[in-house]
């Protein structure tokens, strides 16, 4: 009974997300409790397991919002712009040198973890480049997807926060491990990227002169453009390398385990908004400027939580498990890892970040588990491609639609020509966990 209520109340909650039939926290939140309340569950019952849940992703939710505020007030004093304007004039008129710069333009963009701003950030940036020389649109999108997707592996990227909360390993003790494997990941992307970069010369120079159409873009060419008067007022150029240094002091601290990552980024929050924004009108406006992407992801959490606290509470998730072990196949369980890692990038077409992170990802830690499998080796496997380098390509991502609306390029087209690239960059990153040891060749 608890079997069938746990795998109702998961295909439930899949099939609400996938069709995008209500907000991730109706789904996450209102269909396991109703479940529970038909299996039986009083209403106390279902009051303590929800609160063991909530427990359990506390820590996530504060280190998100307080992530997204520390950035967000990075980019408003503007931290990156001289760091963009340095990337776009690298470029130059060279394909090698513009893709290059374009992939650590992305790179760099999302180092706050959210898509839709490294998008709104480098495609403005580069496209006129591209149009200017005649070069692809399919190898911008490559480009910044492959930079961003590896990029989206960090603690506080969707991904890895939602891993955390379902597999109750602290974000940061998934993230070191894993920072060999996206070093590789990383360089693996820029030699795509001067691949690309060479492939497109050889294709411009053989194209016979006039025929290259070239879109108009009004787009500036120094990346950045005419800010506005509120802009240029809450930009602080004199304090750029001062940023640079807490921003820098913020991921020595994540790295070394110094502290908490919700408290890491409370103190880099408290810090910025005392250096940058003294005063508290001041302060409450910035604040409240990023409370929007921070709340709607802190939301999607906190329901997580009561998903989690359910399924485990209750038991349905052990009976789940018991259920899938048996289908399992006896040799298929000691690779089960590799096996998440290999199709992580392709399941990024089927599952989002929410259905997967918080539907699937929970089953397949439960089988893990029986199989002696630690819940950390699932969840970092997840992480190397699932809606990580494989978020370009997901289409039950709103991020996805904002890339190839701002380039213009056809859906179906970016998907085939980026995804080969995204599992391979995949592939070289769970080659490196494997040679660490982070993931497991055979677990026993």
């Amino acid at each position: 009974m608890l079997s069938l209520m746990g795998f109702i109340t998961v295909a439930v909650i899949l099939a609400l997300l996938l069709t995008n039939r209500v907000a991730a926290v109706v789904a996450l939140a209102g269909v396991p409790v109703l479940t529970a309340v038909v299996a039986g569950f009083s209403p106390s019952e279902i009051g303590e397991v929800v609160a063991g849940g909530l427990g359990g992703v506390v820590g996530v939710v504060a280190m998100f919002v307080f992530a997204i505020v520390y950035f967000g007030i990075m980019r408003d004093a503007g931290m990156f712009d001289p760091i963009i304007r340095r990337i776009v004039a690298f470029a130059g008129n060279a394909p090698v040198t513009v893709c290059l710069a374009t992939t650590t333009l992305a790179m760099a963009a999302h180092l706050d973890g959210a898509g839709a701003t490294t998008f709104l950030i480098t495609i403005p940036a580069m496209l006129p480049l591209f149009d200017r020389l005649g070069m692809s649109r399919l190898v911008l999108t490559t480009c910044v997807g492959l930079g961003a997707g590896v990029m989206n592996i960090v603690p506080w990227g969707g991904p890895t926060a939602r891993a955390a909360a379902t597999s109750g390993v602290p974000a940061n003790e998934l993230w070191v491990p894993l920072i060999p494997a996206q070093l590789a990941g990383m360089v693996a992307v820029l030699v795509i990227a001067w691949f690309l970069g060479r492939r497109e010369t050889r294709r411009i120079a053989a194209a016979p002169a006039g025929t290259e159409e070239l879109p108009t873009t009004d787009v500036p060419l120094d990346g950045i453009g005419t800010l506005s008067p509120e802009e240029q007022q809450l930009r602080r150029p004199r304090l750029f390398w001062v940023n640079i240094a807490l921003t820098v002091a913020v991921i020595a601290a994540l790295v070394s385990a110094a502290a908490t990552p919700e408290l890491v980024f409370l103190i880099a929050v408290v810090v910025a908004l005392l250096i940058n924004y003294p005063g508290l009108k001041d302060q409450t406006d910035r604040i409240e400027a990023h409370a929007k992407g921070a709340m709607l992801m802190a939301t999607t959490l906190i329901a997580a939580g009561v998903f989690l606290g359910v399924l485990e509470g209750s038991g349905m998730i052990e009976a789940m498990a018991e259920t899938a072990a048996g289908a399992l196949p006896d040799g298929a369980a000691p690779v089960l890892p590799v096996l998440v890692a290999v199709l992580a990038v392709p399941l990024s077409l089927v599952f989002g970040p929410d259905p997967y992170y918080f539907g699937v990802l929970p089953v397949l830690i439960s089988v893990g588990e029986l199989h002696g499998i630690a819940a950390a080796d699932i969840a970092q496997a997840s992480i190397l491609g699932e809606e990580t380098v494989g978020f370009p390509i997901s289409p039950l991502t709103g991020s996805f639609y904002l890339l190839v609306g701002l380039a213009g390029v056809d859906i179906g087209k970016h998907i085939r020509h980026l995804i080969g690239w995204a599992w391979l960059v995949s592939m070289v990153m769970l080659a490196v966990a494997l040679i660490t040891g982070v993931i497991p060749v055979w677990a026993s």
